[in-house]
């Protein structure tokens, strides 16, 4: 096992990684975009820190996605998170990659039962942030807001009714540019994926959105990485880089949407937040022209798996029907 490893390797290394590392590299899947790839280097980076690991013993195996393909229509209409997932599931349940790398926003609740997502990355910033404009009160009346999250689009017509929604799909860049060409006034995109990509926004207004008051979408700022769940290797190898307070607060957010049974036409926004053993999980449902919304809040023990449904079912039971039609729980 010992001329697998090169001088800095951990000896710790989990039972079987030292046998594969003889033959090939670890296969880091990804999808192809530039916050994809960003976030793949950094857990790449984090699997070398953890185990020892030199530059060649993880490569990546970039793909590109369906969503990253498909960018004139609204996901909910041409296959919801899964066009995100799809090429990445085939390698990976093909044993071409050993592992997946995911913004955990854009994961579908309902996996597929051959997987598990086995880690995530401490969490960046979950906030959104408004370009185009200092402030929602500063957007001038009737001003086009680009946007493809029914989440956004309701959250910002909640506030001010008089916003026009239009179509933005594409990358972080792409979206960046279509708003400095004037197809939209203001857009909103995620914090985190603006400090991954190191984007500076010269000449851009812009400010982030307190997430006390606007709640950022279900998983934003997560990175999590997927195995094949019987894989107890990688498995082994991939949970020594877990952040366990970042995973707890991640799968409350994904239990709540699973218990509420949201799809890529529901307008949810949620965050949970770990205080030692507690959880603080608080969400909103909008109509899907945020004219109407109901929140909630629970608090609840890092033991206990059934809170978020306690929460979802106590949402639901308070919302009207134009929001609960938007929801189909099990």
């Amino acid at each position: 096992m010992g001329e697998t490893l090169h001088p800095g390797a951990r000896a710790d290394l989990p039972e079987g990684i030292a046998e594969i590392l003889a033959d090939r590299p670890i296969r880091l899947g990804t999808r192809a975009s530039p916050l994809a790839m960003a976030q793949a280097h950094m857990t790449a980076a984090a699997l070398r820190a953890r185990w020892g690991l030199a530059e060649d013993q993880v490569e990546l195996s970039p793909v590109v996605a369906s969503g990253d393909r498909i960018t004139d229509r609204p996901l909910a209409d041409v296959g919801g998170k899964a066009l995100w997932t799809r090429e990445l599931d085939w390698s990976l349940g093909g044993g071409t990659i050993d592992l997946s790398v995911h913004s955990m926003k854009d994961v579908e609740t309902i996996r597929p039962e051959a997987f598990v997502l086995a880690a995530m990355l401490p969490r960046a910033d979950v906030r959104d942030v408004l370009l185009g404009a200092a402030s929602i009160d500063a957007l001038p009346h009737g001003a086009r807001f680009g946007t493809s999250s029914p989440r956004r689009s309701a959250q910002i017509r909640s506030l001010r009714p008089d916003i026009v929604p239009v179509l933005f799909r594409g990358n972080v860049a792409t979206r960046i540019g279509k708003l400095q060409a004037g197809e939209a006034d203001a857009t909103l995109l995620a914090a985190a994926g603006l400090d991954r990509l190191g984007e500076t926004l010269p000449g851009i207004a812009s400010v982030r959105l307190d997430s006390d008051s606007w709640l950022p979408a279900p998983s934003q700022g997560a990175v999590g990485i997927e195995v094949r769940r019987d894989d107890a290797a990688m498995r082994a190898l991939i949970g020594g880089i877990d952040d366990a307070p970042t995973s707890a607060c991640v799968m409350a957010e994904r239990a709540l949407l699973e218990a509420l049974g949201g799809d890529c036409h529901s307008a949810i926004a949620a965050l949970a937040r770990n205080s030692g053993t507690t959880i603080h999980l608080r969400a909103v449902l909008y109509s899907e022209d945020g004219a109407q919304h109901v929140a909630g809040d629970i608090r609840f023990a890092a033991n206990d798996p059934g809170a978020p449904a306690r929460l979802a079912a106590d949402l639901l039971a308070q919302a009207p029907e134009t929001i609960t039609r938007l929801f189909h729980p099990g």
